[in-house]
């Protein structure tokens, strides 16, 4: 799948390999992403438990509204404590994330460690094969002219110089008999080379498989435990909501407003008439009312309920 016709090609190793850097990078990006949130968690959790400590809310209230203030200011409390341990454990979280990459790296460095020293070796031997190819191909021309030469002044030279033809044609014909032990020999090294590479290739192809595997099955129990651990902490939240709730749920107006009358009361007696008494100089027709007050209402309700006086409701047994 991912080889190539060419020898000393690298194309499909590189492939795996940017592959891999890719699938480190996007671990590496949400080890990052925890962390970050870890922050914001962290700091959403203090500013949730300054705010229960240091802000007054309803802080003049009374009897059981107020007891239902103090567990909310409590459980909002609760609710930054909960915040600030879940930015904790996002943070162990991305320690494991980072463990997880660091140990891939190492083991996969041993295998491309051995991979460059193959491709090395097989560059290496290729192209010494290449160069006593092209010798070879040199020496095959080289023979070809020294006959040539031979069979062309076979009849135009003298003894002496034929002598020195067939001289040098030997001598091309040797050269080239040396020329192709060398390059078969080059040609058998690097077929053995190529072997051992491709065996070690496919090693290789097969362990960064099983390796991508691992990566991908753990980032993706990784998202999906944090999203767990995101949404505990949604429960655990309404928990503590739900400790507000009932509280309020034993709120009582009633008793509230009771509380409050048998704790500020003043008296049940109402102000008399007021009137201006005439001067000892003045006349009778000076004397008048300047208001009077009309009398208290016919409490109309039982025993311990609820009348109002003056448009103020008040608790018959107090007043």
């Amino acid at each position: 799948t991912f080889g190539s016709t060419d020898l000393t090609s690298t194309v499909g190793y590189d492939s795996i390999i940017q592959h891999l850097n890719d699938g480190r990078k996007n671990c590496k990006e949400f080890e990052d992403f925890l962390k970050e949130r870890a922050i914001i968690e962290e700091k959403y959790g203090k500013e949730l438990i300054n705010l229960s400590k240091k802000k007054p809310c309803g802080q003049t209230e009374l009897n059981t509204l107020k007891r239902s203030l103090d567990v909310f200011k409590q459980q909002i409390d609760n609710v930054g404590q909960g915040h600030i341990q879940l930015a904790q454990t996002l943070r162990e979280e991305a320690k494991k994330m980072e463990e997880f990459r660091e140990k891939q790296k190492l083991h996969r460095k041993k295998i491309e460690l051995i991979m460059e020293a193959i491709h090395k070796n097989r560059n290496l031997q290729y192209k010494k094969t290449m160069e006593a190819k092209r010798l070879y191909e040199q020496r095959c021309r080289d023979k070809d002219e020294a006959e040539q030469a031979v069979h062309r002044n076979a009849n135009l030279v003298t003894q002496k110089q034929q002598e020195k033809l067939f001289l040098k044609l030997a001598q091309t014909k040797s050269a080239l008999e040396d020329s192709d032990r060398g390059y078969q020999q080059s040609i058998t090294a690097l077929e053995k080379i190529r072997e051992e590479w491709l065996k070690e290739h496919i090693k290789a192809c097969e362990f960064f498989e099983t390796q991508e595997c691992e990566r991908i099955s753990y980032f993706r129990n990784a998202l999906w435990l944090h999203v767990n651990q995101l949404s505990q902490g949604c429960v655990q939240n309404d928990e503590k909501y739900e400790e507000i709730r009932k509280s309020l749920e034993m709120c009582s107006i009633e008793k509230d407003i009771d509380f409050f009358v048998n704790l500020r009361k003043t008296g049940s007696s109402a102000p008399g008439e007021s009137s201006v008494e005439p001067h000892s100089h003045a006349g009778p027709h000076l004397c008048f009312f300047l208001s009077r007050r009309a009398p208290l209402p016919t409490p109309t309700s039982g025993p311990g309920e609820f009348l109002t006086l003056g448009g103020f409701c008040s608790h018959r047994g107090s007043v």
